[in-house]
């Protein structure tokens, strides 16, 4: 699967992810895959995708068209900017929506983070959209990055990318669904 996080920390917002491709089993490393890039650039956006590997590849065609104009500053219009891509996910992507028994809404099948200038979101498989105040973790390495992030967020000598990278170095060392390299973007806060 993989591990993304989001961190912010001192007017920075860093998102960063693993590189590591998996199919049941097998495993697709960075030294096989020269597009490995979980995070997607999105206006002024970076957006990084936890679910099928196509998923990334989806966001960037979708992204990318001149009459689409998404936005990430607050968490409504996110949520419509979801919306939006889930009716696309259908009718252009071919997304098998499927449910579970307990679903009570459609599931896109991924759950994304962002990082940009308004701050950190994630969006869930169901659209719900969250804001975090300090960080933030998606995927396998969740658990294992969330407690890295945890262990040295008040580190007054460590940045934004610092402990980002850092959470996606600890998933790799203990999850077998993440590898390095990491790759990291950071983009300044807006005063509020």
């Amino acid at each position: 699967m993989t591990t993304i996080v989001v961190v912010r920390k001192n007017g920075i917002a860093a998102i960063a992810a693993d590189t590591l491709t998996k199919w049941g089993s097998g495993k697709e490393s960075a030294k096989y895959i020269a597009n490995n890039d979980k995070i997607v650039h999105a206006g002024d956006s970076w957006i990084g995708a936890a679910g099928g590997a196509t998923f990334k590849i989806i966001m960037r065609d979708y992204f990318s068209r001149p009459k689409i104009k998404p936005r990430f500053d607050t968490t409504l219009n996110i949520f419509k900017t979801w919306q939006a891509l889930h009716s696309a996910l259908k009718d252009q992507y071919f997304l098998v929506t499927g449910s579970d028994k307990d679903d009570t809404i459609e599931s896109s099948r991924f759950d994304v983070l962002i990082a940009n200038p308004h701050g950190i979101f994630g969006v869930g498989a169901h659209r719900t959209v969250q804001e975090y105040v300090k960080f933030y973790a998606i995927g396998s390495g969740t658990d294992l990055a969330l407690g890295a992030m945890y262990g040295i967020y008040d580190d007054p000598k460590l940045s934004a990318e610092q402990i980002a990278l850092r959470a996606v170095e600890a998933a790799a060392e203990f999850d077998d669904s993440t590898a390095l390299p990491a790759i990291v973007q950071t983009v300044t806060l807006k005063k509020r």
